[in-house]
C-alpha cells in the first residue's frame, strides 16, 4: 500500500471533522454569539452547500493544474477556514470560515480519488479509494466525540484549534508523501473535462449514489429523535451509540472497497438490497434497544459500503476525463444528504412518527437499486468504453 494513502486519509480525516463535529457544538457556539438554533443551524447547512458548489466550481476552475498541486491548494483553504472558525469575532466571520472550509471538501475528495486511484495498479482502485475514504469515517468513529469532548471541556475553539493543526499535518503529510505517477492520466481542458458528461452511465451513476445515500442519511439524519423518542435511551446515551454507527461506517467502507475492486455493479447491487432489508427492520424493531444496537451498526456498515464503489463507477465512466466527474459525485453525495434529510423531515413534519424517515430512507434505497439495475440494462458493463479515440497527453504531476 503506498504510504501516500495515507497522507490523503488524514486530509479526509480533517475534512470529515470540520463537517460532523459541529453538530454537537451547535448550542455552545450559538450561546457565544447569540444566535438562534435555527441561525445556529445554518453553520451546517452553509457548509453543505459551500461543498457543492466547490465539488463543482474549484475542480472545473482547476483542471489544467497538476492534481497534487491543487490538493496542497485545497488543504490551504481548509486550514484558512478552520483558522477564520477558531478566531471568529461573531457568527458572520464564523459562517465564513464554515464555507471556505467547505470550498475544498467536494474537490479534494474528487481529485483526491482521481490521485489514490492513479498510485496503485488497476485491480486496486476502489480499495485505494476506500483507504483515503477511512479518514472520513475515522472521523465519525473517533473524531466527532473527541472533538466534540474537547469541545465541551476547553470551548468550542479548542476544536477548531485542533482541525486547523489537522490540516496543517495533512497538508506536510501529501507533499512528502504523495506520488503521481508521470504516466497517469494528467489534468486537460475544461471542455475536455465535461465530456464526461455526454456519457448516459455518467448521468445515471450520479443519481444512485444521490438516491443510494440519500437513502441511509435521511434515516440518520434524525436518529437521535428515534433513538430517544422511540427505543427509549436517554439523551445522553446518542453519543455513544453514534460510535456504534461510525464503527459499521468504518467497516463498510474497507469491506465494500474489496468487493467492488472484484465487480462494482454486484457489489452496489448487494450492498443497496442489503441496506434496504437493514432499515426496514430497523423500523420495525425500533423499540428493541438490542436490535437497536445491531441496526445502527449494519445500517453504517451497509450505507457506507456503496462509497467506494459509487465513486468507482462514476470514475470508470469518464474514464478519459474522470477528474470533474468525481467531484461532480462528491456534490452528488451531498445532495444525497440534503434530499434525505428533507423527505425525513416532511415524514414527521405530517405526523407519521420518528420510525417514518427510516421507512423514507428504504423507499428512496429502493429508488437507488432500481436505477442501478436500469443502468445495468442500457450498459452492461463496468467500464466505458473510451469517448476520445486521440485523447489530450498527459501533463505530468508530481
Amino acid at each position: 500500500m503506498p504510504v501516500g494513502l495515507i497522507a490523503l486519509a488524514l486530509g479526509g480525516f480533517g475534512i470529515g471533522l470540520t463537517e460532523f463535529v459541529i453538530a454537537g457544538l451547535l448550542p455552545e457556539v450559538a450561546a457565544t454569539f447569540d444566535v438562534s438554533e435555527a441561525a445556529a443551524g445554518w453553520l451546517i447547512t452553509g457548509y453543505a452547500l459551500g461543498v457543492v458548489v466547490g465539488a463543482l466550481a474549484l475542480t472545473a476552475a482547476t483542471t489544467r493544474l497538476p492534481r497534487k498541486a491543487v490538493l496542497l491548494a485545497l488543504l490551504i483553504l481548509f486550514i484558512a477556514g478552520n483558522l477564520l472558525s477558531a478566531v471568529a469575532p461573531d457568527y458572520g466571520l464564523m459562517l465564513t470560515g464554515r464555507i471556505v472550509a467547505a470550498l475544498c471538501h467536494g474537490a479534494f475528495f474528487g481529485i483526491g480519488s482521481v490521485v489514490a486511484a492513479d498510485m496503485v495498479p488497476p485491480n486496486r482502485k476502489a480499495g485505494a479509494i476506500a483507504i483515503m475514504f477511512t479518514g472520513l469515517t475515522a472521523a465519525n468513529v473517533l473524531g466527532v466525540p473527541l472533538g466534540t469532548l474537547l469541545g465541551q471541556q476547553l470551548g468550542w475553539r479548542s476544536t477548531f484549534w485542533a482541525i486547523t493543526l489537522v490540516g496543517i499535518v495533512a497538508f506536510a503529510g501529501i507533499a512528502a508523501l504523495v506520488r503521481v505517477p508521470r504516466g497517469s492520466a494528467g489534468a486537460g481542458r475544461l471542455a475536455y473535462e465535461l465530456r464526461a458528461f455526454r456519457s448516459r452511465q455518467v448521468w445515471l451513476s450520479l443519481l444512485v449514489t444521490v438516491l443510494g445515500f440519500g437513502g441511509m442519511f435521511g434515516a440518520f439524519t434524525y436518529i437521535a429523535y428515534t433513538l430517544t423518542g422511540v427505543s427509549g435511551f436517554p439523551a445522553s446515551a446518542v453519543p455513544w451509540l453514534l460510535i456504534l454507527f461510525g464503527g459499521g461506517l468504518f467497516v463498510g467502507n474497507i469491506v465494500g472497497g474489496r468487493f467492488a475492486d472484484r465487480s462494482v455493479d454486484r457489489t452496489l447491487i448487494t450492498v443497496l438490497a442489503g441496506l434496504t432489508v437493514v432499515l426496514v427492520l430497523f423500523a420495525l424493531t425500533a423499540r428493541s434497544q438490542p436490535a437497536t444496537y445491531a441496526a445502527l451498526l449494519l445500517m453504517g456498515a451497509f450505507g457506507f459500503a456503496t462509497v467506494p464503489g459509487l465513486q468507482t463507477r462514476v470514475m470508470s465512466y469518464a474514464e478519459q476525463a474522470p477528474t470533474l466527474a468525481s467531484s461532480a459525485n462528491i456534490a452528488a453525495f451531498n445532495l444525497g444528504n440534503a434530499f434525505g434529510a428533507w423527505i425525513g423531515g416532511l415524514t414527521i413534519s405530517a405526523g407519521l412518527g420518528y420510525t417514518s424517515p427510516i421507512w423514507a430512507g428504504a423507499a428512496i434505497t429502493v429508488a437507488a437499486l432500481g436505477v442501478l439495475l436500469v443502468a445495468r440494462t442500457v450498459g452492461g458493463v463496468n467500464r466505458a468504453p473510451a469517448t476520445d479515440p486521440a485523447p489530450l497527453p498527459p501533463v505530468p504531476v508530481h
